[in-house]
């Protein structure tokens, strides 16, 4: 991969990961379109871009996950509670990770799935015109905490946005736009911590080769668009117009499956 389409394939991780159109969907696509193989980057480069993604996270939300870590170590019942709830949402897509892991990669070998993702996207997207007005609770509940956590899982096929699914299902529920998007985004955290180490093996054997350079662009890439889009992002929720993704997600999830249908 040369250095130009890393830092392109960078710039789509940082807009893509954040803003609820799926960095992984788009991805897959521009790897279409650019013909990159899996033999120039493939599941390594993926996996370095959403690093990428990660820094702009932990600096964007620094004072959060900082509160989070100092109510641990000082017992907090309210910081207890929320870490509880992180770690509650986590364990289906470690499920998924542990028992799927070839038929997700699998799937990201398959190009159609991510335009046919776009659209499931579009479509939970949608509801959210309805829901996030009448959505006021400032954290979500245990069970609620689970259930979006399964939104996360099924968020792993590219093309279905892990924040679009997430915080749809969490406004349907009830908690309110900031809050929805916050937990959103620290159940970002470990899962691609968690995504990181699975393939770290991989990883550290394209490190040894002149893959290391593009992967490298495009997770620095990654992190200074990121937190350009975590921004958007907030305010864009904070005056409830999240739902028209959707058109964009239909739209381009449409396109690439007609692109596909005819070439």
């Amino acid at each position: 991969m040369d250095l130009l389409t890393a830092a392109f394939l960078g710039l789509v991780q940082g807009i893509s990961e954040f803003l609820p159109i799926s960095s992984d969907g788009h991805l897959v696509i521009f790897e279409t379109l650019l013909g990159v193989g899996k033999e120039e980057g493939g599941l390594s480069f993926v996996i370095a871009v959403h690093i990428g993604s990660l820094l702009a996270l932990l600096f964007f939300f620094r004072e959060r996950v900082l509160g989070l870590i100092r109510g641990l170590f000082t017992h907090d019942a309210a910081a207890l509670a929320h870490i509880g709830k992180l770690a509650l949402a986590t364990l289906p897509a470690v499920g998924v990770g542990l028992f799927l892991k070839d038929r997700v990669e699998a799937a990201f070998e398959t190009s159609w799935m991510a335009g046919a993702g776009l659209l499931v996207t579009g479509t939970f997207l949608i509801t959210t015109q309805r829901t996030l007005p009448r959505a006021l609770a400032l954290t979500p509940s245990f069970g609620q905490a689970l259930a979006i956590g399964c939104a996360q899982a099924l968020a792993i096929l590219p093309g279905v946005s892990r924040s679009g699914s997430t915080i749809a299902l969490a406004l349907a529920l009830g908690v309110a736009p900031l809050a929805a998007a916050e937990f959103s985004f620290l159940l970002g955290i470990i899962a691609i911590v968690g995504a990181a180490v699975l393939d770290l093996p991989e990883l550290l054997a394209a490190g040894a080769t002149s893959a290391a350079t593009p992967m490298l662009l495009g997770a620095a890439v990654a992190a200074l668009s990121g937190l350009a889009a975590l921004a958007v992002l907030r305010r864009v929720i904070a005056s409830q117009r999240f739902h028209v993704f959707a058109y964009y997600c239909w739209a381009a999830g449409a396109a690439f499956l007609a692109y596909l249908a005819l070439r």
